[in-house]
């Protein structure tokens, strides 16, 4: 609740348009780090590691911030970026939530050992 009123000092604020330095290197350092947090999450999820959902749902937080932002701040080519929101990034953060609830796959076969042990015991 104590960010409600930080909202409101923000909104009237802060400059409508903005120059930003680095611009670049901001946008290319972001996607970067969207890129390591898929791989992480393909290694992690491969191997059945129990650390998998957690790459997934921070690669899916970074996915969802990447579109906000295409979308809030386009340039000059906002169907470009409206494209880029709905075609890839959106649904590749959906598809990190969704892994990101599955159980490892080490963890499911150890189960399924586990049950079969234990009925035939």
């Amino acid at each position: 609740m104590a960010l409600v009123p930080w909202l409101a000092v923000l909104w009237t604020t802060l400059p409508g348009p903005y120059p930003a330095q680095h611009w670049r290197v901001a946008w290319v350092g972001f996607d970067v780090l969207e890129i390591a947090g898929l791989l992480t999450s393909a290694v992690l999820m491969h191997r059945g590691d129990h650390r998998a959902p957690l790459a997934s749902i921070a690669t899916a937080v970074l996915l969802l911030v990447d579109a906000w932002f295409d979308v809030m701040a386009p340039g000059r080519d906002v169907v470009f970026s409206l494209a880029l929101a709905c075609t890839l990034e959106l649904p590749l953060a959906i598809l990190c939530a969704v892994a990101a609830l599955r159980p490892p796959r080490a963890a499911s076969v150890r189960a399924a050992v586990v049950q079969r042990v234990a009925v035939h015991a």
